[in-house]
């Protein structure tokens, strides 16, 4: 049943969404998306999705802002505002978003009990959880187990678009450069002689941490998982490396370290698929872990495959980071 703060919610996304897209003030409107991320998560918790509202949070409001925090102090505060009007792009924008409204029109309602996936995914997935995997939170069983394959996918992709994001920003240009990556590290501490918001952020580091933990190895029994812990952790890292500088963060996690680290979170996941089939079952088919008692096998390899997850996840974002904090400026 929708209520009056849903809608409430969903105006205030509009609302914010168009204030991010006209504002000419590149910060402002980094600002505006970390608030629309946060209004995002709000419904998607209205929604009952408590665990992608987690990683909007961890990742759109926390993570995502301060990338663009680091991006926008290697470039100028103010978009450069093209003189001409072009018309093309303005009339494909209208037209894919009358597409969206009117496939928008034909879903069912929000809670309707007759909608396609209550028929036949949901009930079965509600049903076989306990019988096959044991486990209270379904969604963790479904993305690490029941549709393994996908997630192992979605983890390969995180590291392969890190790599991507490490390769663009290594390029070096032929001239010199003005300000060199350590002096910039140096020059960016903006909080350095800001004692309480330095003492403050401290104190939040640890706490920030021991939340990733709970959410990454609690994930079975309650919201959260390796995408969400590994956004905790590196949005810790990142806290410290405003705080210190980013030049200190980058020494703390040198981008060698963290290139393989996330490589083995990686290997981690595919490595339990492969034991699997060393052991005579499919390709992570967890029940081969434990075959006396399968939803123990389960258990151990959700609680793996989630390790290797937030791993890479963690690793690539703190790289990205030291990345954009630390390129020299030309």
């Amino acid at each position: 049943m929708i209520t009056v703060f849903d809608y409430f919610t969903l105006t205030m996304v509009a609302i914010v969404a168009v204030a991010t897209i006209t504002s000419s003030n590149l910060f402002v409107a980094s600002m505006w998306s970390g608030i629309y991320s946060l209004l995002m998560a709000c419904n998607f918790f209205i929604l009952d999705a408590a665990d992608v509202a987690l990683t909007e949070a961890a990742v759109g409001a926390g993570v995502s802002t301060v990338l663009y925090m680091g991006a926008l102090s290697l470039t100028d505060d103010k978009e450069q505002v093209s003189r001409g009007r072009k018309i093309l792009p303005l009339l494909a924008v209208v037209a894919l978003g009358l597409i969206l409204m009117i496939v928008t029109i034909e879903h069912p309602r929000v809670g309707d009990i007759n909608a396609p996936i209550h028929q036949h995914v949901a009930p079965w997935y509600i049903e076989k959880t306990p019988e096959y995997i044991n486990i209270p939170n379904l969604v963790t069983a479904i993305l690490a187990s029941f549709r393994g394959f996908d997630t192992m996918g979605e983890v390969l992709v995180i590291f392969t678009a890190g790599i991507g994001v490490i390769s663009v920003l290594s390029f070096k240009p032929k001239r010199a450069a003005s300000v060199s990556g350590s002096e910039l590290g140096k020059q960016i501490r903006g909080l350095h002689h800001h004692a309480v918001l330095r003492v403050v952020g401290k104190l939040l580091i640890p706490i920030i941490l021991l939340f990733g933990l709970l959410v990454q190895f609690h994930g079975k029994y309650s919201p959260g998982g390796g995408f969400s812990a590994g956004a905790l952790f590196a949005a810790a890292i990142m806290l410290y490396g405003i705080l210190e500088g980013a030049d200190r963060s980058a020494h703390a996690m040198p981008q060698a370290v963290m290139l393989k680290l996330a490589a083995l979170g990686c290997t981690i996941y595919t490595g339990v698929g492969f034991v699997c089939m060393l052991l005579g079952h499919h390709f992570l088919d967890y029940n081969a872990l434990w075959p006396s008692n399968p939803k123990l096998g389960q258990y151990y390899g959700i609680l793996m495959v989630e390790f290797g997850v937030g791993l890479t996840v963690t690793a690539v974002l703190i790289m990205i980071f030291n990345a954009i904090a630390n390129r020299a400026t030309y």
